[in-house]
């Protein structure tokens, strides 16, 4: 299959689970109400794209490139981010549904999760230095051997992170929000 190369291109409402995606390079690209649901976008390469109201959810991503990429207001079920090309990889999510996700292994400094669920997410071995979990649910999401220095967690809620598995330094938490650095010790937190 012949690879496209797209430049400022709007995709809108586009069914690709019923057809392959064209594989290939994309850039300043728009995808609108777009359904990629289990849609191959191995080896493709997205730079300064936005995914607006779509549906990813179980898309391939083996050695696919997101460089700058915003996600909003979409359903991102299953998405293995820890496949994706490691170089210049910086995403945000706005408004979306990450649940049962990975990013294993992956360097999200300075990302941004708002208003966004990651239930049951896997953040094993990540860097998340900076990063900020705004609203965001975080139920069941594993933090093993991250690095969360200067994370900014004041507004994420239902997190359970051991500090003595995860590098936490200057990271922020709120009063409210501590309890989820203790629950390895089964206490109880009263008001």
């Amino acid at each position: 299959m012949e690879e496209v190369y797209e430049v400022e291109k709007t995709f809108e409402k586009i069914d690709f689970s019923q057809s392959p995606f064209p594989r290939g390079e994309y850039e300043e690209c728009s995808f609108i109400n777009c359904d990629l649901s289990n849609a191959d976008l191995s080896g493709s390469s997205f730079s300064d794209c936005s995914f607006s109201g779509c549906n990813l959810n179980m898309a391939n991503l083996v050695k696919t490139a997101f460089r700058d990429i915003k996600f909003k207001d979409s359903k991102m079920l299953g998405m293995q981010f820890g496949n994706c090309n490691p170089f210049r990889f910086a995403v945000e999510f706005e408004n979306c549904i990450l649940d049962h996700s990975s990013f294993y292994n992956t360097k999200l400094k300075k990302v941004l999760f708002k208003n966004s669920t990651l239930r049951e997410v896997d953040f094993t071995s990540c860097d998340l230095s900076e990063a900020t979990f705004d609203n965001c649910d975080l139920a069941l999401a594993t933090f093993q051997s991250v690095i969360l220095e200067k994370a900014n967690f004041l507004t994420a809620y239902n997190y359970s992170i051991d500090p003595e598995m995860n590098k936490i330094k200057k990271a922020r938490f709120s009063q409210m929000g501590i309890a989820g650095l203790l629950d390895k010790y089964d206490i109880e937190i009263e008001p």
